[in-house]
């Protein structure tokens, strides 16, 4: 199955083609980068020309994964809007997948794995993961002040972020500083699997997984 895989959560972004296998496997085929403030320009130009590179056209693609959180409001918004159109004109599955999740995968640690990705406004998103092989099971998606983790002893932790990572350096835990900003073709290997898992979504039911309420809907709760 060719898969395309996006993820437009940050400052920066990917989109990815892969061929899922019938064992689970996931190859991807090439990864191209998208620079931040500019994803509604390129988005589709890049996905056009990424298909005709490797000899294909839309009509190919049979299912789509996306990075569906937590990350920037707009950036989602943009990722999401171009992946629900397509799966919507080629009626295709789409599958989701949390950052968290795809940190808590892309660490080297097995069993429960807490996956930690700066928020910004001294904040962080926290996720609890119980991993194995290449699946992750959310236990729990959290925004928690910096200064007020509570991380047991001992416990894995997987960040991109070297200023969590040295908070947590030679200390009881099993870190992995994880540097890799396009991660689409992860995005690739987990949706896939879902798909072949039946742990799809609707076009019309696809949503961000913000996480965090964004600024206008706590400004709108607090005059009501």
């Amino acid at each position: 199955m060719l898969l395309l895989a996006a993820d437009t959560s940050g400052k920066n972004g990917s989109i990815a083609l892969a061929q899922g296998n019938p064992d689970g496997s996931c190859e991807v085929l090439e990864v191209v980068p998208l620079q931040g403030g500019t994803f509604s320009a390129e988005l589709i130009p890049q996905l056009m020309a990424l298909l005709k590179a490797h000899h294909f056209n839309k009509e190919d693609l049979e299912g789509f994964a996306v990075a569906s959180g937590p990350g920037s409001f707009t950036g989602l918004r943009v990722g999401l809007a171009a992946i629900k159109a397509l799966a919507e004109v080629l009626h295709k599955p789409i599958a989701t997948v949390s950052l968290l999740e795809a940190l808590a995968v892309e660490g080297m640690a097995q069993g429960n794995v807490v996956a930690i990705l700066d928020a910004g406004r001294n904040e962080a998103y926290l996720g609890r993961y119980r991993v194995s092989g290449s699946r992750a099971v959310m236990i729990e998606e959290k925004l928690v002040r910096q200064s007020e983790m509570d991380i047991e002893p001992g416990a894995a932790i997987a960040t991109t972020d070297p200023k969590i990572a040295d908070a947590f350096t030679g200390r009881q835990y099993r870190l992995d500083y994880i540097v890799r900003p396009h991660r689409a073709g992860v995005i690739a290997g987990i949706g896939w699997k879902k798909i072949l898992a039946g742990e799809t979504t609707s076009p019309e039911a696809l949503d961000a997984n913000y996480i965090r309420r964004s600024d206008a809907e706590i400004f709108s709760q607090n005059k009501s």
